[in-house]
């Protein structure tokens, strides 16, 4: 269990705390004035300084072996913070975790606060030049980002009911997407977003530098190897390589230091040979966040 499960989770997951998503909890913390400002200025999140140094560059100077560890820590502390009055053009308290689909589903139909909207994702928008309506927000963020035009399509509504952002999250799913929770910031969680490589900041954060912006999920997957035929569709939808195909044994294997335990690949696989099981029943991997 994730060291937010056990601090701010009740001993439980801590996207299932119901006063997390409040919208008494957004008041007490001025986060409507925050949040303006933080997603006015969206695009400065990825040019800002951090410990003093651009974030430009970002793996070269982490590979540095004193000013490396230095930013890597800025980073981390800076993601992880729960300072009182964070700043809205940094990344302060902006903390995530992978999430099955069921999961989220359950977020979305008993404890996100209304209204909900599915927005433009700014990452794919900044990396790509593309709309593409994948972001579900709710409560205090989508009364903000209902007043930017930049984040709203405009040829089909963005209010969807609870029951219409279960759907999209099924069908983002099955499309390849990973559910991910977020404070925005601590302790406010205002957003599930669906992510895929390259073009996600937070999965390239943790993919390619190890930065802890983003949990593996409470869940890791478990392959029945006489149900696998070696189909190898399931290898195309792992963003994290933890699937791989074995030509002598005509099967994949997992490779569970890899795997987040989005579930995803479930979709792709037709003969029932992959299922998600709480991490903390798999020994030796249930402390591997």
């Amino acid at each position: 269990m994730c060291k937010w499960c056990m601090k701010h989770g009740i001993g439980q997951k801590w996207y299932m705390n119901a006063k997390n998503y409040s919208n008494q909890l957004a008041d007490e913390h001025n986060l409507q004035e925050y949040l303006t400002e933080q997603w006015m200025n969206f695009e400065a999140v990825y040019i800002r300084k951090i410990a003093g140094l651009s974030s430009k560059g970002l793996g070269y100077k982490l590979q540095m072996p004193v000013i490396g560890k230095v930013l890597r820590w800025a980073v981390e502390r800076m993601i992880h913070g729960t300072i009182r009055h964070p700043n809205p053009i940094r990344a302060d308290g902006h903390i995530g975790q992978v999430i099955p689909m069921e999961d989220a589903q359950i977020i979305l139909s008993e404890l996100a606060a209304e209204p909900i909207v599915e927005t433009y994702c700014m990452c794919r928008k900044m990396q790509r030049g593309v709309n593409y309506q994948c972001c579900i927000n709710f409560g205090v963020l989508s009364e903000v980002l209902e007043k930017l035009p930049r984040f709203i399509p405009k040829e089909r509504a963005h209010r969807i009911s609870r029951e219409e952002a279960m759907e999209r999250i099924e069908q983002h799913n099955k499309n390849g997407l990973v559910s991910t929770v977020w404070y925005q910031p601590y302790p406010y969680i205002n957003a599930i977003c669906n992510c895929e490589s390259p073009e996600c900041g937070a999965l390239r954060l943790r993919n390619d530098f190890d930065l802890m912006i983003m949990s593996k999920a409470e869940y890791i997957i478990d392959l029945d190897q006489d149900k696998c035929q070696g189909c190898k569709e399931c290898v195309a939808m792992c963003q994290w390589n933890a699937i791989r195909y074995i030509p002598s044994i005509k099967r994949v294997i997992i490779d569970y230091n890899k795997c987040f335990g989005c579930g995803v690949c479930r979709h792709a696989c037709k003969h029932d040979a992959l299922k998600l099981i709480p991490r903390k029943e798999f020994h030796g991997f249930n402390g591997h966040f």
